[in-house]
């Protein structure tokens, strides 16, 4: 990425980079949640959180019966706790209207279906100056250049990547790689394929210098910063159409998730297309203080998601929000579970 300016600014042509299959990671396909192991485990959350969930997996089921849009907005931790397998599920039937991230949800959910690991062991890599080296992230930076050209969204170039034999060789040609180099060995598990798949909006909404693909000589922040903001737009068209109702999940994203949406029904609104009468829902894991939101003082004033998600959203729009404390790798498997069972 070329710079003119009067500073200086670092040669990402020094950088050296390994193969990712040397890496050492913690999360590998064993370790991924199979829907079909739900009947055989065991829930450990209070009973009020487990009403709390029963009841927004009706206002769900309810919104699509009646053609209402249901957005998720995750961190990267849904992937890396091994909860792909069971968002890819409730994607394919139908359940949800749009999926949105960060750039890590995105690199995460990549590597998942790249090698079937994730999760880069950090203390190990960093004190050589490896963490976040691994070459094939230059794989993104390449999607999100060619995807730049067509004037594509972050998350459509990426699962378009993993998907599209043609759109993946014009990657391989960016990168000055032999056509057929780059492969998949786990599309499946990717939630990025499944959504370009089922055409389901996959959002990404990244930012600067935030994300390892940023190291690489391949890095073009005008690709990275187009393709995202594609989505911002493709985000808030579908905020729009929350007029009559609908559902916003937040799982694990303290500040990214609720800031998106507060802009993106903001411009809604602005437009004639004021949300009206939604159903909210936070997923984390501190616990939930709203008597805090009003003190500069609090932690709990600093944290977006309980603050907005929970109660400055649906109060602004006549709906109702509820928070949901607890581990997600047990409180989204038991929204599955009851999705399941509607």
């Amino acid at each position: 990425m070329e710079y003119k300016g009067r500073y200086k600014a670092f040669d990402l042509r020094q950088i050296e980079t390994y193969p990712v299959s040397g890496r050492t990671n913690k999360v590998k396909l064993g370790d991924l949640v199979e829907p079909d192991q739900l009947s055989e485990m065991t829930f450990t959350v209070p009973k009020k959180v487990e009403d709390r969930i029963d009841k927004l997996a009706r206002e769900i089921v309810s919104a699509r019966e009646k053609q209402r849009p249901v957005l998720l907005f995750t961190g990267a931790h849904l992937i890396k706790n091994g909860l792909s397998k069971l968002l890819a599920d409730l994607i394919k039937r139908g359940l949800f209207t749009m999926i949105s991230g960060n750039g890590a949800t995105s690199i995460h959910d990549f590597e998942l279906g790249l090698i079937g690991e994730t999760s880069e062991y950090v203390p190990q890599a960093l004190e050589k100056g490896q963490f976040g080296m691994a070459f094939e992230f230059n794989y993104i930076n390449a999607a999100l250049i060619v995807g730049n050209r067509y004037r594509l969204g972050y998350g459509e170039s990426v699962g378009r990547m993993i998907c599209d034999t043609t759109f993946r060789n014009e990657v391989e040609n960016t990168l000055g790689l032999k056509k057929g180099s780059i492969e998949f060995t786990y599309p499946e598990i990717s939630v990025q394929a499944v959504c370009y798949e089922d055409n389901i909006p996959l959002t990404i909404h990244a930012g600067i210098g935030t994300d390892v693909l940023d190291q690489h000589l391949y890095f073009d922040g005008e690709a990275k910063g187009g393709c995202s903001g594609r989505d911002f737009l493709i985000y808030t068209e579908e905020v729009a159409r929350l007029t009559e109702g609908g559902v916003i999940l937040n799982v694990g994203s303290a500040v990214t998730g609720p800031e998106v949406f507060l802009k993106a029904a903001s411009m809604a609104g602005n437009t004639g297309h004021t949300p009206g009468r939604i159903v909210t829902a936070d997923f984390d894991l501190r616990p939930y203080n709203p008597e805090k939101f009003t003190d500069e003082n609090a932690v709990g004033y600093y944290y977006r998601d309980q603050k907005s998600i929970v109660t400055r959203v649906p109060q602004a729009y006549g709906g109702q929000g509820t928070y949901i404390e607890g581990n997600q790798k047990q409180t989204f498997p038991l929204l599955y579970k009851k999705l399941l069972e509607l």
